[in-house]
């Protein structure tokens, strides 16, 4: 991918490292600092967009002619960036398993220059389908069997958001979409009704749903409540009766009090035979108004979920972070009150419960029942793939299966949607010896350069 997505201040250290031969690899952390208010975990997503950058990264002419007239870095720095391709090594966590604060999502190994220059892009593609994720999976502990749409596409920011929202809701279960194009790029099943426009454009209500039935006979859903919503439902029963359609017929509830015009729609359809008939709702739902509708035994089938989830409203970002941890054969770590960092290369050991975690260093054995986490996935700057014909529907199936068994293992207090307890990672002896003696001798240092000048 050619392109200036980065910050200026990286280009302007890259260069600061090429002029002075700094060359040596770097190792950067990416990981979440602190949960937000109300999740009990977080899942990983974000990373084949990642790697797929990594693999393009390059700077073209036009970017170098773009950066030439800002005058904002000298000539041989350009010269330099000109021939930088990544070329590092990527440890990460595979998407669809659930990860907690302070766990590494990824690290990058690579000449500093290389692995300071693509931070922006990385933390923006993890970060985001990282909260996305973590949101559409509340959405699925809320609905408990009932099926998720991806109702999301028209409120995400931006048309590639809407690509990255549809594919991290497909990881965590969300089982459709209405987004055509992620359904054509990730193997996801396309689906949609009709708009209120389309009931407005008719004479009046039959007419529209007669017209939408004879065109799309198989799996009919008609949306019930462009003028009365009971009467819609009448109308879609006098409708199916008439045009005698082949298969179970669906209405889909938008606005208004959603449990009690379900139980009053499904006692419509029970009376009229249509007892394989499916009601769906949709309208301003996220996991919370899912969870009460739940708790309330309305019979609803399916959630078309858009706007909170697509940009999970309440959560819209992560405390997120892309450090440096080791330079050449020296580890580091920041001191910052509150945002002190772990040193090193890192692995994260996982237990037979999730959330049973201990993060430690890359090089030393995993402890008694617990196995590494994070996973080699770029080598030397290319991806390690399965095979060729291991497409992006495969990456999206085989992150909902890594989903599902951490689901079924994330202990409840984690599970929770109001006021979860989010596990807490522990440190294995190495890590935090490494910790104290980085911190020590950063201590020792400082206090050396504020004593007093003798003489």
């Amino acid at each position: 991918m050619a392109g200036l997505y980065m910050d200026l201040y990286e280009l302007r250290m890259a260069a600061s490292y090429l002029r002075r031969g700094m060359e040596a690899p770097a190792t950067f952390s990416l990981f979440v600092r602190a949960l937000p208010s109300d999740r009990g975990f977080l899942v990983a997503a974000g990373l084949v967009d990642t790697l797929a950058f990594l693999e393009g990264f390059h700077l073209d002419d036009t970017d170098l002619d773009y950066l030439r007239t800002t005058h904002c870095l000298p000539d041989d720095a350009l010269q330099a960036l000109s021939q930088l391709r990544f070329t590092g090594d990527v440890w990460a966590v595979p998407e669809g398993r659930m990860i907690f604060a302070d766990e590494p999502l990824l690290e990058v190994t690579a000449p500093i220059a290389q692995a300071q220059l693509v931070e922006t892009a990385l933390l923006n593609f993890v970060t985001y389908q990282t909260a996305i994720a973590s949101k559409a999976a509340r959405c699925r502990l809320a609905a408990g069997g009932a099926q998720l749409v991806d109702f999301a596409f028209r409120r995400t920011h931006g048309l590639e958001a809407a690509l990255a929202v549809a594919r991290a809701s497909a990881i965590v279960g969300f089982t459709t979409t209405s987004n055509v194009e992620a359904a054509r790029r990730y193997g996801v099943r396309p689906t949609g009704t009709m708009a209120h426009s389309f009931v407005e454009a008719f004479p009046d209500e039959r007419s529209a749903f007669a017209a939408f039935a004879a065109d799309y006979p198989s799996g009919t859903v008609f949306l019930v409540d462009t003028y009365d919503t009971l009467g819609g439902v009448r109308t879609a029963i006098d409708v199916t009766r008439h045009v005698h359609l082949p298969g179970p017929i669906g209405v889909r509830l938008d606005s208004g009090d959603l449990a009690g015009q379900a139980v009053a729609a499904r006692r419509l359809l029970d009376q009229a035979g249509l007892t394989d008939a499916r009601i769906i709702a949709s309208g301003g739902l996220d996991e919370y108004a899912i969870a009460d509708l739940v708790t309330v035994r309305a019979p609803i089938d399916a959630y078309g979920v858009g706007t909170k989830m697509g940009v999970s409203a309440d959560a819209p970002y992560l405390d997120s972070a892309y450090k440096l941890v080791a330079y050449g054969n020296r580890p580091v770590m920041k001191l910052s009150p509150g945002k002190i960092t772990l040193p090193g290369a890192k692995q994260v050991f996982r237990g037979p419960d999730v959330g049973d975690d201990i993060i430690g260093l890359r090089a030393e054995p995993a402890p008694t029942d617990h196995t590494p986490l994070l996973l080699p996935v770029m080598t030397a700057g290319r991806r390690l793939t399965v095979d060729d014909s291991y497409g992006p529907a495969d990456e999206v199936i085989a992150a909902s299966r890594r989903f599902d068994n951490d689901l079924a293992h994330l202990p409840e207090p984690a599970r929770r949607l109001h006021d979860p307890t989010p596990p807490r990672p522990t440190l294995t002896p190495a890590l935090d010896r490494l910790r104290e003696n980085v911190r020590g001798g950063l201590l020792d240092r400082l206090t050396a350069e504020h004593l007093p000048m003798s003489g």
